[in-house]
């Protein structure tokens, strides 16, 4: 990689699919050598993973390079503590408590290595008693709340169509790693970073909890609005639907403009933002029924020009079209030898002198052996011969 702020650090990625090997796309995304270590013959389940095709892979394992080895070998295990020896951080995602059957717990792993930063990822963390359960980001998004509060209130608890938990957990685990390494800055010493599903959602869950012990409120499923914030829903046009969010006053007074009702930007029912709570289906219908009115994309660019915020409910194709998408290379084709149109999510955040970069896409099984071993581990070549003759890399 020719950018990114992390460049000169090493991490170990142990684990397999989403809220450890995402955590790891993120470092290695700002210029951090991702060494991902996978079974022999096998690999990451995410190699399989994608709709239509397997193209998930070549984006959660993008600029990280693949290492076999068999960590139920102690030979295999002696060679992960040869790789932390060498390394700042390293990351596993497995059940709490199987490090330690490895011999490869903190406590050994850091003798050898005190400036080691261990980050773990699981659903319950490494402590408390449900601690050895096996986790899932669906359960730590159930017990983290987020269930309870997705989906319309007629119908059981949705999901996004997406593993939202094990990405919160895993940017958490960036998050404090990141932290860590400016702790070790200081005094030289690494420490370990336990960040859990459950708990990654529950730091999104906003004031929930003091409104059930302060107010005995409870928050419940909504569909697609927020109680008393209004207006900020999804409107009908002649084509589709598209988002509108209107609900500062400023904006109301510029939305009320627009529809060509200015008497409504001060009338007291919808003047403030407690009284548009206080009447908001009736403000959704009225918007709807004006809505309904406009096609989509003349209604967008009559909402821009009188400052209201409002946008389309993108897909990929709308993504790939867009020329503000364009204009920041939100999105980027990468080269790959077996998908020809392959497009996917840039670097985020955006650094000004550091920006990172997507170097190359998720890596054959196995494709930096001879780099790993032989070139950071000094291991001969008839040594590698034995390993992988066993079943070991």
């Amino acid at each position: 990689m020719t950018s990114g702020a992390l460049q000169g650090l090493r991490l170990v990625e142990m684990g397999q699919l989403i809220a450890g090997p995402f955590c790891g796309q993120l470092m290695a995304d700002h210029g951090a050598e991702v060494i991902k270590i996978e079974q022999p013959g096998e690999g990451d389940p995410m190699r399989q993973w994608g709709r239509n095709k397997p193209v998930w892979w070549p984006v959660v394992a993008r600029n990280k390079k693949s290492i076999t080895l068999n960590l139920r070998d102690p030979r295999g295990q002696d060679i992960v503590r040869q790789l932390a020896e060498k390394s700042d951080f390293l990351l596993e995602n497995f059940r709490t408590g199987t490090m330690e059957k490895w011999n490869l717990g903190y406590d050994t792993l850091s003798t050898l290595n005190p400036a080691l930063i261990m980050i773990r990822v699981t659903g319950f963390g490494q402590t408390g008693p449900y601690s050895g359960r096996a986790g899932y980001g669906s359960i730590g998004e159930a017990m983290g709340g987020m269930r309870n509060l997705a989906g319309d209130p007629s119908t059981p608890p949705s999901r996004v169509g997406l593993s939202i938990g094990d990405s919160l957990a895993a940017t958490f685990a960036c998050l404090g790693a990141l932290m860590a390494l400016q702790h070790r800055n200081r005094t030289g010493h690494g420490q370990v970073v336990d960040s859990a599903i459950y708990e990654a959602v529950l730091a999104m869950m906003e004031s929930t909890v003091p409104e059930y012990t302060e107010a005995g409120f409870i928050r419940e499923r909504t569909g697609s609005i927020l109680p008393k914030v209004a207006p900020s829903n999804v409107y009908t046009t002649k084509d589709g639907e598209i988002l509108i969010a209107a609900n500062q006053d400023s904006v109301w007074k510029r939305m009320a403009e627009a529809m060509g009702r200015p008497e409504l930007g001060s009338d007291p029912r919808y003047a403030t933002h407690h009284a548009r709570g206080e009447h908001q289906v009736e403000m959704d219908e009225m918007i709807n029924a004006w809505s309904k009115e406009w096609d989509s994309a003349a209604l967008l660019d009559h909402l821009e020009a009188n400052g209201v915020p409002a946008g389309k409910i993108y897909k990929a194709p709308d993504m790939l079209a867009d020329p503000h998408f364009k204009a920041r290379e939100a999105l980027v084709k990468v080269a790959h030898p077996e998908f020809k149109n392959l497009w996917m999510q840039n670097v985020f955040p955006k650094l000004s002198e550091t920006p990172g970069e997507v170097a190359w896409a998720g890596p054959t099984l196995g494709q930096h052996n001879e780099d790993i071993y032989g070139g950071v581990l000094g291991m001969s070549r008839g040594k590698m011969e034995e390993l992988k003759a066993d079943g070991v890399i």
